[in-house]
């Protein structure tokens, strides 16, 4: 399965003007067009969270020269992972369940079991401190799918 998204724009959707190096700004997720499809939103442009954004989360826009090494806040993927809880269609299973994976390794969530239901596989996860317990359904992607998932979740969640 082949995943299609777009990148930062360093430039706010709303009003059209660039965003500066240093600036925040909110990113805002959508799926359009089977597309995930990144909106960064200046500050003072953002109200709500758009209606269809599935993820939402504030960042900076890297300094001229700074590295734009990722580094993902466990609880962005987390608010993410929670979002998505529910939604059925099959890129927003896939992006979850990547995120539990992602979630399970950080050791925020710890596996319980493999529940099937209907002839569906769910991992039962167990948040670590505060011991509530999510359901995950497995879609069963091969790992060169997970490794795709897991590209576009990182691209996604770049601060630029």
């Amino acid at each position: 399965m082949v995943y299609d998204f777009t990148s930062g724009s360093r430039r706010c959707a709303r009003s059209g003007r660039e965003l500066k190096p240093g600036e925040q700004h909110m990113v805002a997720l959508f799926e359009r067009d089977d597309k995930l499809v990144r909106e960064d939103v200046a500050l003072d442009a953002w109200q709500i969270p758009p209606e269809g954004a599935f993820a939402w989360w504030q960042t900076r826009v890297p300094a001229d020269g700074q590295s734009n090494k990722l580094v993902i806040d466990d609880g962005l993927v987390y608010d993410c992972f929670i979002r998505l809880d529910g939604d059925a269609e099959p890129q927003k299973v896939n992006f979850r369940y990547v995120l539990a994976l992602w979630l399970l390794r950080k050791r925020k969530l710890k596996f319980e079991e493999v529940l099937k239901d209907a002839g569906q596989e769910w991992l039962l996860l167990r948040e670590a401190k505060a011991k509530k317990m999510h359901k995950v359904l497995d879609p069963h992607l091969t790992e060169e799918a997970i490794g795709q998932v897991q590209q576009e979740v990182e691209a996604m969640l770049r601060a630029a």
